[in-house]
């Protein structure tokens, strides 16, 4: 589990009044070391491919266009952040999303990603650029 913690089923009256708490830097740094693990492309598929249902390792690597010790190599970081959990069946290992927010979460940036890309395709100002003040001084 990801810095020791397990999955909480989270009410709405949960995330109000976190959103609500002062500023909380062991909060952040436990969002900072989850979205670590959602760097790496290959992770974001596998999350996209568990979303609906239970799926084994083969299954996952064959639909992923990976081999699959990479595949089990990717699950095992999901599994150690409490994203998913696995299951044996005899040799077969199947995995599920633990927590299947993480899914509408990845969707939420895809889309940002995917109006990035459409702004870029009609000639924009490049993401970076768009949403600058002349005022925006760049940090180095």
């Amino acid at each position: 589990m990801l810095l020791g913690m397990a999955p909480a089923t989270t009410t709405t009256t949960t995330v109000d009044a976190a959103r609500d708490a002062p500023f909380d830097e062991a909060a952040f740094a436990l969002h900072a070391e989850l979205c670590k693990v959602l760097t790496d492309p290959k992770r974001l598929m596998l999350i996209d491919a568990l979303r609906h249902d239970e799926r084994c390792v083969g299954e996952l690597a064959a639909t992923i266009g990976m081999s699959l010790p990479n595949a089990s190599q990717h699950l095992a970081v999901l599994r150690h952040a409490g994203l998913v959990a696995s299951r044996r069946e005899g040799t077969t290992v199947h995995y599920r999303l633990v927590e299947p927010r993480i899914a509408d979460a990845c969707d939420i940036v895809h889309r940002i990603v995917a109006d990035r890309r459409a702004v870029g395709a009609a000639g924009a100002p490049a993401p970076s650029e768009a949403g600058r003040s002349p005022n925006d001084q760049e940090v180095r």
